[in-house]
């Protein structure tokens, strides 16, 4: 005879098993996000690799601390601070100093992800807060747009003596043309600016399934029939700043992102409009990381408004 002392459990469909571990999503995430990273060291240099590697460094070592402390288990096999680490580097500027990075990793790690109970249990993306803590308390050094190719500077310094070259961005007002946001020869952040490697990592997280379509398309869509709209440049809205970059690799997080299909086309939506919004009428040039991350914060209400109602409730209970 059962145990009558056992909890029934009832939520909603769907109820699935996977094979998939958080290691290995995170592994694939961080593949996906390979090409980016050799883009950033073709475009900015080998200091790119350097910030990518001091946050990476960094955010593993803040997460064994703080768990240690906190008497945690250790959760560095997971793979996800390794992922956050590399998500911030890429959202930062090649010049930024290594210290300031290293607030960004701490206000990830530390406040936003173990403060809250480790992985899963964020309420907010850990890399866009990190970045966003880093934009109100360092603004001047996270808008230095210089140009720092090694090779671009090799040359100069070979006919002009020219060590850098600084630019405004394309959303500043900046020089641009379609094949230079294409390819990424533009100033921004150092993992934003390449389209094409952008759109590799998206192709191999479709593949291997770790995310779906829905929010990045319908961010992505959003953006451009809001900017067609407002008598903006769709494609420029697209391909600059960035929403590509956010849209694929940070809107598309599991803790912070809806969990159903309606609401992550929500979710979507969402970004987009509020990223339109701010880049048009905002005194501000972006506004993808202020989206999501408000966003990210009616993440709860979205899923409360879409999720399923369970099956064998009264109609009493369904009401309410």
């Amino acid at each position: 005879m059962r145990d009558m002392s056992e909890k029934l459990y009832i939520s909603s469909s769907p109820h699935f098993r996977s094979k998939n571990s958080t290691a290995k999503i995170m592994a694939d995430v961080l593949i996906a996000l390979v090409p980016v990273v050799i883009a950033s060291a073709v475009i900015f240099g080998l200091r790119s690799l350097l910030i990518v590697a001091f946050c990476d460094i960094s955010c593993v070592i803040l997460e064994y601390v703080s768990r240690k402390i906190m008497k945690r288990n250790n959760t560095i096999n997971d793979l996800s601070a390794l992922v956050t680490g590399t998500l911030l580097a890429l959202s930062l500027p090649v010049t930024i100093n290594l210290l300031f990075a290293l607030f960004g990793c701490v206000v990830a790690i530390v406040v936003v992800k173990q403060f809250f109970g480790g992985i899963g249990n964020n309420f907010v993306n850990p890399a866009i807060a990190g970045r966003v803590a880093m934009v109100v308390s360092f603004p001047t050094q996270m808008t230095d747009w210089s140009y720092v190719n090694e090779i671009i500077d090799s040359i100069s310094s070979a006919t002009n003596s020219v060590d850098a070259i600084t630019t405004a961005t394309p959303l500043a007002g900046g020089e641009w043309s379609y094949l230079d946001l294409f390819i990424g020869n533009i100033r921004g952040s150092i993992g934003e600016t390449c389209v094409i490697c952008i759109l590799i990592g998206f192709a191999y997280l479709l593949v291997r399934r770790v995310i779906k379509p829905f929010v990045p398309l319908c961010y992505i869509g959003t953006v451009a029939v809001l900017a067609f709209a407002l008598g903006e440049d769709p494609l420029f809205h697209i391909m600059s700043g960035g929403v590509l970059f956010a849209a694929v690799f940070m809107a598309t997080d599991y803790s912070t992102s809806p969990l159903t299909n309606k609401g992550k086309i929500i979710f979507g939506v969402g970004c987009g409009i509020i990223t339109l919004i701010i880049r048009v009428f905002a005194s501000l040039p972006e506004g993808v990381s202020y989206a999501i991350l408000l966003m990210n914060i009616i993440t709860p209400h979205i899923d409360r408004l879409t999720v399923p109602k369970s099956f064998g409730v009264s109609k009493r209970m369904a009401a309410k």
